[in-house]
C-alpha cells in the first residue's frame, strides 16, 4: 500500500508543476503568512496489512520569505519496527518481524523549513512523543517515550494562485532517542536500524 501511495503522490506532482517558481521574495510582503496542512501518508490507513491509524495537522508560519517555523500534531499506531521499511525491504509485514501487538504513538512537534534556491528546501523536524505498548488481546503492556527526527530535502510547489501547496521530498526518519520496550517488542526492534529513508508529499492551505 505505501508503494501505491508514493505512486499516486507522484502521479499529483506531475500535474500540478505549472508553478515552480515557488520561494517568497523576502522584499514581497503581502504573501500569506500561515499555513496548515497535513501529509499524504493519510492514504495508508487503508492498509490492510499495517494500518496505522494516522493522523497529522501541520500549522505553519513564515517568519520571513525563506524561513518557515511548524508546530506538529501527530499519532500512529504501528505493529512492525519501524526500522523495515516497506518500500524495499520485504520482511515488512511477515508474521516473523512482527511485534505481539502494537505501539500507538502521539508527538506534539516542531519544524523548521529554509528555502535556498526557488521552492528547494530543507527541513528538519524534531519530534517528542508518548508510546501505549498494547499486546494481541488489546491489553496494555507498557509506555515509553522517543524523540522522532526527520531531516528532509523537498520542493515547494504553489498550486491556485498560492492558495494551495503541495511539497514533495525526500528524507531520514529515526529516533534520536527512545526509551526501553517491554520484552517481545525489544527483541524484534533491537534487529533493526534507528533511521530509514522516507519519501514524503505534504500538501496544505495558505491563508
Amino acid at each position: 500500500m505505501q508503494k501505491k501511495i508514493l505512486w499516486i503522490g507522484l502521479a499529483f506532482v506531475l500535474a500540478s508543476s505549472l508553478q515552480v517558481n515557488a520561494q517568497y521574495a523576502k522584499q514581497d510582503s503581502t504573501y500569506k503568512r500561515w499555513l496548515v496542512g497535513s501529509t499524504l501518508f493519510l492514504l495508508g490507513n487503508f492498509d490492510k496489512v499495517n494500518p496505522p491509524g494516522f493522523a497529522q495537522l501541520n500549522v505553519g508560519y513564515r517568519i520571513t520569505g525563506k524561513d518557515v517555523l511548524s508546530l506538529e500534531l501527530i499519532t500512529w499506531k504501528h505493529s512492525w519496527p519501524l526500522g523495515i521499511n516497506p518500500f524495499y525491504n520485504r520482511a515488512y509485514g511477515t508474521p516473523e518481524e512482527k511485534f505481539p501487538g502494537n505501539i500507538r504513538e502521539y508527538g506534539i512537534g516542531l519544524a523548521y523549513q529554509r528555502y535556498f534556491w526557488k521552492g528547494l528546501y530543507a527541513a528538519v523536524h524534531v519530534m517528542p512523543m508518548w508510546q501505549t505498548f498494547k499486546n494481541e488481546n488489546g491489553n496494555k503492556v507498557g509506555n515509553g517515550f522517543i524523540i522522532f527526527n526527520t531531516y528532509r530535502v523537498g520542493y515547494h510547489i504553489k498550486l491556485f494562485k498560492d492558495r494551495f501547496f503541495i511539497e514533495p521530498s525526500v528524507g531520514i526518519a529515526g529516533r534520536a532517542y527512545h526509551t526501553e520496550m517491554p520484552d517481545g517488542f525489544k527483541q524484534k526492534d533491537d534487529k533493526w536500524p534507528k533511521y530509514t529513508p522516507e519519501p514524503g508529499l505534504h500538501f496544505g492551505f495558505n491563508f
